[in-house]
Parts: structure tokens; sequence; C-alpha cells
């Protein structure tokens, strides 16, 4: 009767440890997806290449990494830069919000399921 019940308990372990999993992967490509949208509403706009470069991408763990297709343009225009005339561009902070907004909804949805 032991073995039984060692089975059991054993065999619902794994299905919740697949449904949470699961559940993980799902929140997280939402999440990536969510970021470049917001990425897309709020980064500089001159010509508009760079506000639509944001991209997702899964990588081989199952994590997800939110990129821009015009990479040398990321770091300057989000932390500054000099200017040719002496001057100093300050930069815009539109990564680092939407980095943490991320972060702050995936732990509030990985919470509520695992409750």
């Amino acid at each position: 009767m032991s073995i039984d019940l060692a089975d059991f308990i054993a065999k619902e372990l794994a299905s919740y440890s697949t449904e949470f999993s699961e559940g993980v992967e799902k929140i997280a490509e939402e999440v990536a997806e969510e970021a470049v949208q917001e990425l897309r509403q709020t980064s500089p706009k001159r010509y508009g290449k760079y506000r639509k470069g944001w991209k997702k991408k899964k990588l081989a763990n199952g994590s997800y990494v939110v990129f821009n297709s015009v990479a040398s343009l990321t770091h300057l225009l989000e932390n500054g830069h000099p200017l040719r005339n002496g001057n100093r561009f300050n930069g815009i902070p539109h990564i680092k919000p939407a980095e943490e907004k991320a972060i702050e909804n995936f732990e509030k949805r990985i919470k509520e399921i695992a409750q």
C-alpha cells in the first residue's frame, strides 16, 4: 500500500511540476511581448527604424531576450553620448523602466500561478 501511495504522490508532483513549468513558459512569452510593445511605444523616434526594431527571441533554455535590431544605438540613446559640437546628449531612459516593469509583472504573475 505504501508503494501505491508513493507512486501516486510522485505522479501528482510530476503533474504539478509540468503544469507549473508550462505556465511559467507562457507567462515569460507574454511578458516579453509586453516589453517589446512598451519599448516600441516609449523609444525615441527620429526616423522610426530604432523604434520598430524591438524584437523578442526564445533561447534554448526557454527564457526570452528582448533586443533591438539596431543594437549600436541602444546604449547611446539610453545613457547619452557626447556630440560633435562639444555638447552632450543626455539620453532618454526607455529600456530600464520597461525592464523593471517586465520583471515586476513576471514576478507577480508567477506568484499568482504558484498559489
